[in-house]
């Protein structure tokens, strides 16, 4: 009774012990202003030290980390708050730069989440006083900035040690687990085999002190000294777990062999086998887990490893061979056949098929010509050519991406949040769940209750893993976002990984994204006896002179069906309504239906295919050879090949597809029709559509927002996720402005970033329901739950196995990952689309012209209005309102009366549109407009320009010398 309560005295006492071990105040070191920047050193032994570091917000911070060991758990230091994921060289030091810009407690941890510390971020007046009794240093001079080849060449420098140190870490495990199994295996065999035949020797308690000590202290050291120490710091981890456990047993059998006199008859067991086969055991699970951790880093090493050694330039007129990081922007570079391009840049001279799947995920080989663009670390597939290098270093596409998946493995998913806080008191927990099961067994037990508490004690640390939850997350969200990148997918965050598996709204920008952004040639429809290929070349023949996009698209459309065109021999223009050419002697027409009207020429055989080809949403071009109608050219902002399969696919994955254009109701619908969207947000202008998209969420939508990552910010940043399309071109991708960017612009690119979120989110489950489900049936049984009911107990060493394999099962299920493929959406066909619903978005502020002053207001804040003959005129004061009226009363007319700016105006009305029947033409998309019941029109420079949408007014207010000088240059198309 007495040693009852001396046991539960003593545990009572520990516990608390425990809790202000692990839980009470530490001490915070504050960072030194050394110049302009605040500095602090970080000892990297078994854990951080200091692990708590106070700093003043908006003064630029220097961590020195000097690390003092080798292993795999603290080689990377991850700050995800700050989105700094940087290696950590063993027995070196290291430069971390950050800003802390906000007020805060930020956690750091070691690459593997075991290790933590935390940055305590405090208020500051000012930059530089800390306010804590440190000396303020004297500024230091200015620390040179690296080159962009310094810190290539450091990164890859990081990379190589990196994968050094592991190699040298699976080399002495492996030497570590054979020792260990050698000196374990008879130890191991007398126990065992004891019961049934003769072992002889092998039954001496020291013969067996001497087989397993040195699994005690040489196999086992790197288990030891990473617990102790971690002990040291307060934080204790797995190692600290098994480190109690095996000394705790270790310790026990030691007293027994040495002094076996001091115990009662029933006392007198030892457990060296246990402790050699738990150490053998989960040295074994963390071989095993570091050649399974190789593999989750794959992806960092994989880019890295695509860069070319070697760059071949032209300088001073002689070709040479350089090292690719020291190519500078604006050397010409010499690709051949076969080679990798070793910097971005922008091809001279040649042309060549290029494989850019490494880096956009596309498998099929880009045409390249003079003036595209091409990327470095692609292959050069067939001829060769030269380019000018523009980006180089850490500038290239290349650089980028791993820059960027480097800060998403460094960056913490929130689902990860629980796992933390679980983590945070997993190791205090299971100690005193340990302590508290030494009791229990020790009072109600049975005999004899020491060694049965003891190894109950044991089997609940050496069964608890803490390991299986730091791991379920990262490893997870490093090979999903390699993963990406491989399939030119970059996601910026964890965060925004875990975000796009809830999505249930894609919102698609229309130009870029599911259009190519430029107009092409789509119908050739020939009338009156002409055959297609001669109207087409007789059209493009005429239009040579004319550098309107539409003109430019007619041309190119003819070239690409390979059709020799003539130079025409005379070139007019007709404003507002086409071109006049002759070509070969023949007398050409093209333009709107006005054009060929005041020709003469009867057009109603071409009304019909030009009203289906406008409301398909093309723009209708009609010809006229030698006074004849001769047939009807469309043009149009073509679709994307994998628009529409796209489309079908994101619908079958349960998404629904919205498209956002600023077109009006009838293109934006022709368009939706075609890949099969149901939704439409149609005349919507670019700083309209972060509202649309705010306006999609209050409906209780997850919204994602497809666009181009520039004109499209505000809408990217609004959205839940944010998808910036690339160009294809690779080096203007804007990843800064989205959570996700498809560098090769596809928008197939979508639907495989879903299907990776789904899949990365379900393997993180996967993981932390085995790492949660284990310790919560684990520690039970090892405590004895069964013992009661069952009769049954579990043996530490059962305990060992089953927590290597725990941590093991882990990283294999996030290794899974690796091997993830584009599937095929499920859940059937999607059911088409039908006729989409087409809603009519803000068009936000509409601009108008002070009539009396010239000068442009917003409609909505408009001083003063007026109509007048059918017209509301808008004022920026109410002097120039009532100036405006004076006028009117002076022409004794209710008419505007015909001053300096208004006389130029009617007389261009007048001129334009005679009796208001006519067609006017949209300067910005070249569509034919009818000026009467046109709602949306602007003046310029003394005249009345007409649109078919606000989105082309709006581009038009922007740069209208740019649309009137393309529109004079065309006249009218």
């Amino acid at each position: 009774m007495i040693a009852d309560l001396a046991v539960i005295a003593g545990a009572v006492l520990l516990t608390a012990a425990l809790g202000w071990f692990f839980f009470g105040p530490k001490k915070a070191r504050s960072a030194e202003l050394v110049g302009d920047i605040q500095e602090v050193r970080i000892t990297v032994k078994g854990g951080y030290s200091p692990d708590l570091v106070r700093v003043r917000q908006g003064v630029p911070l220097r961590i020195v980390f000097d690390r003092q060991e080798s292993g795999e758990c603290t080689s990377r230091v991850v700050f995800p708050d700050f989105s700094l994921n940087q290696s950590l060289p063993a027995y070196g030091q290291t430069q971390v730069s950050l800003l802390p810009d906000r007020v805060g407690e930020f956690g750091f941890a070691c690459g593997m989440n075991m290790v933590h510390g935390k940055l305590v971020v405090e208020p500051s007046a000012n930059g530089h006083d800390h306010g804590d009794g440190h000396k303020t240093q004297a500024p230091q001079p200015p620390q040179p900035i690296p080159s962009a080849s310094e810190t290539q060449e450091a990164d890859a420098l990081r990379e190589d040690h990196e994968m050094a140190e592991r190699r040298a870490e699976i080399k002495d495990l492996t030497r570590r687990v054979v020792i260990g199994a050698v000196l374990t295996a008879p130890v191991l065999f007398a126990v065992m085999a004891g019961q049934f035949v003769p072992v002889g020797i092998l039954a001496n308690h020291w013969i067996e002190l001497a087989l397993i000590t040195p699994v005690m202290f040489f196999v086992g050291w790197p288990i030891h000294r990473t617990g102790w120490l971690s002990l040291l710091h307060h934080s204790a981890e797995m190692n600290a777990l098994i480190t109690l456990g095996t000394s705790a047993a270790f310790g026990f059998s030691l007293l027994v062999t040495v002094a076996p006199a001091i115990f009662p008859a029933g006392l007198r067991d030892v457990y060296f086998e246990a402790v050699g086969v738990i150490i053998t055991l989960i040295l074994l699970g963390r071989l095993f887990e570091a050649r399974a951790k190789a593999g989750t880093g794959e992806a960092i090493r994989t880019l890295i490893g695509l860069q070319a050694r070697t760059a071949r330039v032209v300088r001073d007129g002689q070709e040479i061979d350089i090292p690719s990081e020291t190519v500078a922007a604006g050397d010409i570079v010499i690709v051949r056949p076969g080679e990798k391009i070793p910097v971005d840049g922008e091809l001279v001279e040649g042309e060549s098929a290029v494989d850019e799947s490494m880096v956009t995920g596309e498998p099929i080989p880009v045409t390249k010509r003079a003036g595209d663009t091409v990327i470095g670390a692609t292959i050069n597939r067939t001829g060769a050519f030269r380019f000018r290098a523009t980006k180089v270093g850490r500038d290239t596409m290349l650089a980028q991406i791993i820059k960027l998946v480097q800060q998403a493995q460094g960056s913490k998913a929130p689902i990860q949040r629980l796992a933390d806080t679980v983590s945070g008191y997993f190791v205090p927990a299971v100690i005193g769940i340990a302590i508290w099961t030494f009791v229990a067994w020790f009072v109600f037990g049975p005999q004899p209750a020491f060694t049965s508490a003891m190894v109950a004690a044991v089997a609940v640390l050496i069964i608890a893993c803490p390991c299986a939850l730091g791991l379920a997350t990262p490893l997870s969200v490093m090979v999903g976002t390699g993963k990406g990148a491989q399939q030119g997918i970059l996601i910026r965050s964890a965060e925004a990984l875990e975000t796009a598996h809830k999505l249930d709204t894609i919102v698609l920008d229309k130009t870029g994204t599911i259009t190519r952004g430029a107009p092409a040639l789509t119908d050739v429809l020939p009338s009156g006896g002409i055959k297609e290929e001669e109207l087409l070349r007789l059209a493009a023949s005429a239009e040579r002179s004319s550098e309107h996009p539409l003109a430019a698209a007619v041309v190119d459309g003819a070239r690409a069906r390979q059709i020799a065109l003539a130079d025409p021999s005379a070139f007019d223009s007709v404003t507002s309504h086409g071109i006049r050419a002759t070509v070969d002697g023949r007398s050409v027409l093209i333009g709107n239906p006005s054009l060929l009207r005041d020709a003469g020429i009867d057009t109603s055989g071409l009304d019909r295919d030009a009203d289906r080809l406008a409301t398909d949403g093309k723009t209708p071009l009609l010809i006229a050879v030698d006074g004849k109608a001769a047939g009807v050219l469309a043009v149009a902002d073509t679709l994307k090949e994998e628009s529409g399969a796209a489309v079908a696919a994101l619908r079958k994955l349960g998404l629904e597809v919205v498209m956002i254009t600023g077109d009006n109701r009838r293109t934006a619908a022709a368009i939706a029709r075609q890949v099969g969207i149901g939704r439409v947000l149609a005349e919507v202008l670019p700083d309209g559509k972060a509202a649309e998209v705010k306006r999609l969420q209050s409906e209780g939508r997850r919204v994602a927002m497809v666009g181009d990552g520039i004109n499209d910010a505000p809408a990217l940043a609004q959205a839940d996720v944010g998808m910036a399309i690339g160009t294809g071109t690779g080096t203007d991708v804007a990843i800064e402005s989205s959570d996700i960017t498809l560098i090769s612009g596809a928008l197939m690119g979508i639907v495989t970033a879903i299907q990776l979120s789904r899949s990365t989110m379900r393997n993180i489950r996967q993981n932390l329901v085995w790492a949660f489900g284990y310790n919560v049936i684990g520690i039970p049984l090892a405590a004895g739950a069964l013992y009661p009911f069952l009769g049954l107990r579990l043996s530490p060493m059962i305990g060992a196995g089953a927590m290597a394999l725990s941590s093991l099962s882990v990283v294999s299920n996030a290794n899974r990952l690796r091997g993830f493929r584009i599937r095929p959406a499920t859940g059937g066909a999607a059911e088409p689309a039908g006729e989409p619903v087409v809603e009519v978005g803000n068009p936000g502020p509409v601009k108008a012209i002070d009539p009396v002053c010239g000068m442009e207001i917003d409609t909505e804040d408009a001083a003063a209005t007026v109509d007048s003959d059918g017209t509301r005129y808008y004022f920026c004061s109410t002097g120039c309102r009532d100036e405006f009226l004076d006028r009117i009363r002076a022409a004794g007319t209710d008419h505007k009366p015909e001053s300096s700016h208004e006389a130029d105006e009617a007389h261009t009305a007048e001129a334009d549109h005679g009796d208001g029947g006519g067609t006017g033409v949209d300067p910005v998309c070249g569509m034919t407009v009818d000026p009467t019941t046109a709602e949306h029109r602007t003046v310029y420079q003394d005249t009345t320009v007409y649109f078919c949408s606000a989105g082309c007014k709006q581009s038009f207010d922007k740069n209208p010398s740019h649309y009137l000088a393309s529109a004079h240059q065309h006249q009218g198309h």
